[in-house]
């Protein structure tokens, strides 16, 4: 097909009924550069205008009719049987995170460009053939159009009727589901559109929380760009994908027997429950010398050193999590993770390939040298990308922005007030999502939370995201030790929100996870 925008324009003509009716109004076959786009476009347009939706599988049938009664040339019935059928399926799975916004953004755009390219063919061709007097006709008369680019919504009109039910019909697209409590405080910041950021001091995980967040989007269907702004190589982050989905390090150090947090019920530890659905009889946990026999209060203080030594006298002691009391009781027990061979490349190649294969989503990795990246070349990446190969993501990813520059000489904090607001454009003209995350400042290291004061040089990052949510371990390091983290609003623009709110997260960074379970 002649370009890649108008393969995924043929796409939306076929999965998006929306999109079909956004386009209908400016809509011209000629347009479209590839024969076989519009022989394709034409029957999604009848369809459409017989049925008033989108053909969605009902295409394969109508291609199959059409190669029986239509004299399809052998060239277009290849083009369609080798380009888009195919890959349909694929974009069926994919129904629910269609990026309609910006593909009628960039729709439009297009059919300007080639409104303008058909119609300065036209001038040329009545030029060389000494009509001069057609072609400043037809040149007068083009003055009178309104770019296609250009056009409002006239609010009083029939479209803005059929806006607004698109506007009421359509669900906000999340783009990364997280189970669990975790799920519960962000999956509604993580949309379409959204600007997220994860705010934390200096190794506290936050790439990690990058590569988690981009690895569940490429689970969901969603393609990926992860921008490396300088805080690692190409190789290191390489590594600790592979660490990542192999849950296995490659250093021989956290290869030795380990213990991993999992979820358990504090009632279920401390012998409180009387449910049937009780997993254990007895509590790992009863003999454990209570704060005046509140259980909560030894929830918070309760260290490793404590939890392995129940663990090693209560061998049949099974964690419970059997009904919905564990959602707001959660604590963690422990599992054993045998020791194991540090991982190699050959094991991490094919855990590479097997995963991406079965996915079938896309993953762009560009990794820049510290200070040397900018929200420009950000944009400029994403316009190649998508022209050459036609890759639009659904989520990007910055790691992290503190690390961008800029061109123009300012004071360091104005630039990063530049920076922030250029990465809140990103998600706006992409309708994608766009998560990245920050350092705090001096203070945040002798906190057990983090609030709206931590924030590095400019609080005017705050004006720009969506949401920013805070990354939490005790400053004594018992929640380390244990596998916990503590995650916490601290911006959030839609609805109500407090720093108190916060949820415990079970983590192993030692195997590239920073996200095993959630709980309150």
């Amino acid at each position: 097909m002649s370009t890649s925008l108008e393969r995924r324009i043929i796409i939306g003509l076929i999965v998006s009924t929306e999109y079909v009716q956004r386009i209908r109004t400016t809509w011209e076959s000629r347009y479209l550069q590839s024969s076989a786009a519009r022989r394709i476009a034409s029957w999604c347009i009848e369809y459409y205008d017989e049925y008033e939706k989108a053909p969605f599988k009902d295409i394969e049938g109508i291609y199959t009719e059409k190669l029986k009664t239509a004299n399809l040339p052998k060239d277009i019935a290849e083009e369609i049987e080798e380009d888009i059928l195919p890959s349909l399926s694929e974009e069926y799975e994919r129904e629910s995170l269609f990026n309609l916004d910006y593909l009628y953004d960039q729709t439009k755009k297009y059919f300007h460009e080639r409104r303008l390219y058909l119609h300065q063919e036209e001038i040329r061709a009545l030029i060389e053939e000494g009509n001069l007097t057609e072609a400043d006709a037809v040149a007068e008369a083009y003055r009178g159009q309104v770019p296609i680019a250009d056009e409002g919504l006239e609010l009083g009109s029939e479209q803005a009727l059929v806006e607004v039910e698109n506007a009421f019909n359509r669900t906000i697209q999340t783009v990364v589901t997280y189970p669990g409590s975790l799920g519960e405080m962000w999956n509604d910041q993580l949309i379409r559109g959204g600007f997220v950021g994860l705010m934390g001091p200096e190794k506290r995980g936050k790439s990690y929380w990058l590569l988690d967040i981009g690895m569940k989007a490429i689970i969901k269907k969603a393609n990926v760009a992860f921008f490396q702004a300088g805080d690692m190589t190409e190789a290191q982050q390489l590594k600790r994908i592979c660490v990542y989905l192999t849950k296995k390090s490659d250093k021989l150090k956290y290869c030795q027997q380990m213990y991993l947090p999992v979820k358990d019920c504090l009632l279920n530890q401390f012998n409180l429950c009387d449910k049937d659905v009780c997993e254990c009889k007895y509590g790992s946990l009863e003999d454990l010398p209570k704060d005046n026999e509140n259980v909560w209060k030894t929830r918070k203080r309760i260290n490793f050193k404590e939890l392995l030594q129940a663990y090693e006298q209560n061998s049949a002691y099974a964690p419970c999590y059997n009904c919905n009391k564990w959602k707001t009781h959660g604590a963690v027990w422990l599992k054993p993770l045998k020791s194991r061979q540090p991982l190699q490349a050959k094991e991490a190649k094919i855990a590479l390939s097997k995963f991406f294969n079965k996915y079938k989503r896309r993953f762009k990795l560009s990794t820049h040298v510290s200070g040397t990246l900018t929200v420009k070349g950000i944009r400029t990446t994403l316009d190649i990308w998508e022209k050459q190969d036609g890759f639009v993501p659904d989520v990007i990813l910055v790691d992290y922005a503190d690390l961008l520059t800029v061109d123009d000489r300012m004071d360091f904090r104005h630039q990063q007030d530049q920076i922030w607001r250029g990465l809140r454009g990103l998600p706006q003209e992409r309708h994608c999502l766009l998560v990245t995350a920050t350092q705090t400042d001096a203070d945040s290291y002798g906190k057990d939370r983090l609030g709206l004061s931590n924030y590095s040089e400019d609080k005017r990052k705050y004006a720009h995201v969506t949401a920013m949510y805070g990354l939490n371990q005790d400053k004594d390091g018992r929640e380390k030790e244990i596998g916990l983290m503590r995650i916490n609003e601290i911006v959030v623009r839609e609805g109500e929100f407090s720093s108190k709110n916060e949820v415990y997260v079970m983590q192993k960074l030692q195997i590239g996870r920073p996200f095993l379970g959630s709980f309150k």
